[in-house]
């Protein structure tokens, strides 16, 4: 087994420069958080699996010699997909040709719609990109048909150059890493060919925090108490193979107690916490310092 110890150590001192930012405003995403995560990554990563990749944001960053990103939106991989397989000046032109065949701008709904209907009818991956830009907060969400179902972000959702930059950017990082991708439920992700040069980093829904992406109305898969229970259940095999793992999760938000995380705590005392914040930092998780409504977000490992 792994061991811990009661401190956690920095394994990097020095953080990717510039950290690149997904052009997906994906729902809980963890860009802001990268500064406070990737130096508690283990300095050296054979192979890097993002098990629930969502926008991207940590695994484009991780430096490892094979990158994984996993997520059960096909949609979202098909769409990563394309992007590390066209070429950028393609990718660029055929968003702007696209932005002009249905008049797209910060207050025609109807054009939107039209696209809306157009995507739900073909599945185009550039399509899906498109409106996202334009949707309302920038969400990916489907019905139980799988049809894109988002409203429109008028006067607020655009393509606009800070897209642009981060979409350019986000490719280029697609392209010049060595990146897998797959799409498969956590419990059904094959880990018996990884060994303890491997990190899988988790970053589920959240349990007691509310959002498109956990209430089981996106077409897929919601996230209960179920499902925290069989991670955590997954994580203690990876530890019993000596896999290393990463999990980002809440021991507490406003008010609410993942009782679930943190009796797994409890009796997993070789674990280690690492409590993150907005404020870029970093402090020990002190259980008894905690208020009524803090929000505890933590990064809890199987390795020092």
């Amino acid at each position: 087994m792994l061991k811990a110890s009661g401190k956690f150590q920095m394994n990097r001192l020095l953080l990717p420069e510039p950290l690149i930012k997904s052009p997906l405003n994906y729902i809980g995403g963890k860009y802001k958080l990268l500064p406070q995560i990737l130096p508690l990554f283990p300095c050296k990563i054979k192979n890097f699996v993002d098990l629930f990749a969502g926008g991207g944001n940590v695994g484009i960053n991780v430096v490892a010699e094979r990158i994984f990103l996993n997520d059960n939106l096909v949609y979202l991989i098909d769409l990563f997909r394309y992007f590390k397989e066209t070429p950028v000046n393609e990718i660029l032109f055929q968003i702007e040709q696209c932005i002009l065949k249905f008049n797209l701008s910060l207050e025609n709904e109807e054009g939107y719609l039209a696209l809306r209907n157009s995507y739900n009818l073909e599945k185009s991956p550039l399509k899906l990109f498109i409106l996202v830009c334009f949707s309302f907060n920038h969400q990916i969400r489907f019905n139980s048909k799988h049809c894109f179902n988002v409203p429109f972000g008028k006067n607020r959702s655009e393509y606009n150059n800070t897209i642009k930059y981060n979409l350019m950017s986000f490719i280029r990082e697609l392209k010049n890493k060595n990146i897998y991708f797959s799409v498969c439920s956590f419990e059904k992700f094959d880990f018996e060919s990884f060994d303890e040069n491997d990190l899988f980093y988790c970053d589920p829904p959240y349990l007691i925090s509310t959002g498109t992406y956990n209430d089981g109305k996106r077409g897929f898969s919601g996230w209960s108490e179920t499902e925290e229970k069989k991670l955590l259940t997954f994580l203690d095999q990876l530890d019993a193979k000596n896999i290393k793992f990463a999990l980002s999760n809440l021991l507490f938000h406003k008010g609410n107690r993942n009782v679930i995380l943190n009796e797994w705590l409890s009796n997993h005392k070789k674990y280690n916490v690492q409590r993150l914040d907005f404020h870029y930092n970093n402090s020990s998780y002190n259980l008894l310092s905690r208020k009524k409504d803090d929000t505890q977000e933590v990064l809890i490992t199987n390795y020092r």
